[in-house]
C-alpha cells in the first residue's frame, strides 16, 4: 500500500527550501565538505527558544515546519527522525566540558540535547504534538526505518498525518575524525565536478527533511510514496535479484521504471556495483545522481526522495542531475542508495 505525499521541507546545501526554481542556480563547494544553506529561523521559532537549540534541532524544525506549511497542517498525529550521529555538536561540547572540567560541575543542558530523539521530541514539543514520537538511529538505514515504519502506520490508520523525515549534521569533530579514515577527497575544486574524472574518495554532506505523509488521497496529491526495503551488505551474485523482487512486489518490471536516481558516492571503487545495476537492470530508464548536491552522509537518501519528489511534480529531470536522460513520462522512480557499498536501500514513487 503506498501514501501520499502531503508536503515536504528540506534544508540542504543548495537553494531546496523557498520559491526558487528547483536547481535553478546549483552550488559548488570547494573542498571536501558541504555545508547547508540555512534559513532565518526566527520565522519557525522564538528568539528565546532558539538560543538554547544547537543547530541541528533547528534545522529539523525548520525542516519539520516547512513540510507542515506546504500540507497545510498546524501539526501531525506522529512524528518519525532517522538520524545516524543525532546531535553531534552537543555531544561534541559535553565530552569536550567533560574533560576539560574533569568530570565536575558540568552543565547537563549539552548531555540532554545530545540524545538522538531530541529533533523529534523538540518538534514534538513546539507543536504540542502528543501521539507517537519514534527516533530511529540503525546507521545508513535510519531514514528508510523511518519510512518504513510510516508505512506501516498509515495502513492501519491510513487517515491519519506522520511527519517523517530524516537528518545529520557535520560538525568540526565529527569531519576531523571521519578524514581520518581516507573517505574524503583532498583537493577538490567543485563539488559539482564529483563525477568527473576518475578520483578515490566522496565528500562530506548533511542536510535535513521531512515529509508529511497520509493514506488519504487529497485534491492536489499526484505523488505517493509506493514502498521502502533495505539491505546489508547483500552478495554481489543476488542483488539483482532482490531488487527486481522488490519491483515484482510492487507490481512492476524493471524496464517499467522510468527514472533511478542514484546514491553514487563519486569513489570510482564503491560505485562499480551502482553503475554496474544501471546499465543492466535499468538500461532503458533515466538515470540521475545526487550526491554531489548533498554530499556523502548516512541519511542522504532523504535529500534523495526531496528531489525526486519535486523532479515528479516539475515534470523535467534539471540538467545538473541528469546522467542518462531517455525522455520517458516520469511515472515510476526508484531510489537506489549505496552508503559505502555496504548499505544499500531502494524507494520506490509513483504518480497517482
Amino acid at each position: 500500500m503506498g501514501v501520499y505525499i502531503k508536503g515536504m521541507g528540506n534544508i540542504s546545501p543548495q537553494n531546496s527550501w523557498g520559491d526558487a526554481p528547483l536547481l535553478a542556480n546549483p552550488i559548488g563547494y570547494a573542498g571536501d565538505r558541504l555545508k547547508c544553506i540555512e534559513p532565518d529561523y526566527s520565522q519557525f521559532v522564538d528568539v528565546k527558544q532558539l538560543r538554547r537549540m544547537s543547530r541541528i534541532i533547528k534545522m529539523g524544525v525548520a525542516a519539520g515546519s516547512l513540510a507542515l506549511q506546504e500540507a497545510g497542517l498546524k501539526a501531525p498525529n506522529g512524528i518519525i527522525t532517522g538520524t545516524s550521529y543525532g546531535c553531534l555538536e552537543d555531544t561534541g561540547i559535553f565530552l569536550s566540558k567533560m574533560i576539560e572540567s574533569n568530570e565536575n560541575a558540568l552543565n547537563p543542558t549539552p548531555f540532554i540535547q545530545s540524545t538522538h530523539n531530541t529533533i523529534g521530541s523538540q518538534i514534538a514539543l513546539l507543536l504540542q504534538c502528543q501521539g507517537y514520537n519514534q527516533t530511529y538511529t540503525q546507521r545508513a538505514f535510519s531514514f528508510e526505518h523511518a519510512l518504513i515504519d510510516a508505512l506501516l502506520d498509515l495502513k492501519d490508520n491510513p487517515d491519519q498525518f506522520i511527519l517523517a523525515g530524516g537528518m545529520d549534521e557535520i560538525t568540526n569533530y565529527s569531519h576531523a575524525l571521519q578524514k581520518r579514515f581516507g573517505i574524503f577527497r583532498r583537493n577538490s575544486s567543485s563539488s559539482l565536478d564529483l563525477f568527473k574524472g576518475h578520483d578515490r574518495g566522496t565528500l562530506n554532506g548533511e542536510g535535513a527533511a521531512y515529509f508529511v505523509l497520509s493514506g488519504i488521497k487529497g485534491e492536489d496529491n499526484t505523488i505517493c510514496l509506493d514502498s521502502a526495503e533495505t539491505f546489508f551488505k547483500p552478495a554481489k551474485t543476488t542483488f539483482q535479484n532482490k531488487i527486481l523482487s522488490f519491483l515484482e512486489s510492487a507490481g512492476l518490471r524493471a524496464d517499467e521504471i522510468d527514472m533511478v536516481m542514484i546514491g553514487k558516492s563519486g569513489d570510482k571503487t564503491l560505485d562499480i556495483e551502482s553503475d554496474k545495476i544501471s546499465s543492466s537492470l535499468f538500461s532503458s530508464s533515466s538515470v540521475g545522481v545526487f550526491k554531489h548536491l548533498c554530499g556523502e552522509y548516512p541519511t542522504a537518501s532523504a535529500f534523495a526522495l526531496w528531489l525526486s519528489i519535486s523532479i515528479m511534480r516539475d515534470k523535467k529531470i534539471p540538467d545538473v542531475v541528469v546522467q542518462k536522460d531517455c525522455r520517458r513520462p516520469l511515472n515510476n522512480v526508484l531510489i537506489y542508495n549505496s552508503y559505502f557499498a555496504n548499505y544499500h536501500s531502494l524507494i520506490l514513487l509513483r504518480t497517482c
